[in-house]
């Protein structure tokens, strides 16, 4: 049967434009159906060309997640988006071949009025502007009380987003095979509240305490405005994201490469 690829770029980046234009012949060469964005469910894997934003765009789009995703690096640090663009003919003729690997990555569906996200990266809940007072939630796991967060915010990431926001803010970074929540956060009042990892498989819900507003962020690119009467739920999706990565690459060797861990750096 004819493979179908669904093609997803960063049109704003010239680099990204160029791989796309380099993408189109390659497929079509090998018999392979572009699908029009109109058709991108009848696709058998996706190609996502850009840095790691725009990843995390093209993710919350997706008509399906159950299908490969190969991600090719048009940006600058590309903790996701792994294959480096000089590669990535070979990588896709790898992937033909069934010589890649695929790492799972779990994901969270966030729940707030009736509506289902989902976040790959992070949820933050954060303060209406910089000019309001601090924000104050209080967090449950099912019927446990966890903790009340006063500060400018609250990061809550998977391990996949423990390298991005959560990292900056202080959290520690964790190993993607893991089903955890990452509770980090931002600028605490009170200097006892540290990073917190918890077990994923209970729910979490997150509200405010008092009668004011809070952005609610889900992977840097989807705002909503919270009130006292909202209530965020965050919990692991049972779908994973099937990412393609290089067979010589692992989580670790993309730390060490991207963070420069354990290099002498002075």
């Amino acid at each position: 049967m004819k493979k179908k690829v669904y093609l997803y770029y960063n049109d704003g980046k010239e680099i990204a434009q160029e791989l796309y234009e380099k993408s189109l012949p390659f497929f079509q060469e090998k018999g392979i159906e572009i699908m029009t964005k109109e058709r991108e469910n009848e696709a058998d894997f996706y190609v996502v060309i850009g840095g790691d934003g725009t990843l995390l765009t093209a993710f919350k789009k997706f008509a399906r997640v159950d299908i490969p995703v190969i991600a090719i690096n048009a940006g600058h640090l590309g903790f996701l988006t792994e294959i480096k663009k000089e590669d990535m003919l070979q990588e896709y003729q790898n992937f033909l071949d069934g010589k890649s690997q695929t790492q799972k990555r779990h994901f969270l569906k966030v729940k707030i009025g009736g509506k289902t996200y989902r976040a790959l990266n992070e949820v933050v809940i954060t303060r209406e502007s910089v000019v309001k007072n601090m924000v104050k939630l209080k967090v449950f796991s099912e019927d446990s009380f966890v903790n009340h967060y006063k500060g400018d915010g609250l990061i809550i990431a998977t391990p996949t987003g423990s390298t991005a926001y959560s990292l900056s803010a202080g959290g520690p970074i964790v190993g993607v095979p893991m089903k955890v929540y990452i509770l980090t956060p931002i600028a605490p009042h009170n200097l006892n509240t540290r990073p917190l990892v918890m077990d994923g498989s209970s729910p979490l819900s997150v509200s405010l305490i008092e009668e004011e507003k809070a952005y609610c962020i889900i992977d840097g690119n989807n705002e909503k405005l919270l009130d006292g009467n909202d209530r965020v739920e965050i919990s692991y999706s049972e779908e994973t994201l099937h990412l393609v990565v290089p067979k010589n690459r692992d989580y670790y060797s993309v730390i060490r490469e991207k963070l420069k861990w354990g290099d002498n750096l002075c």
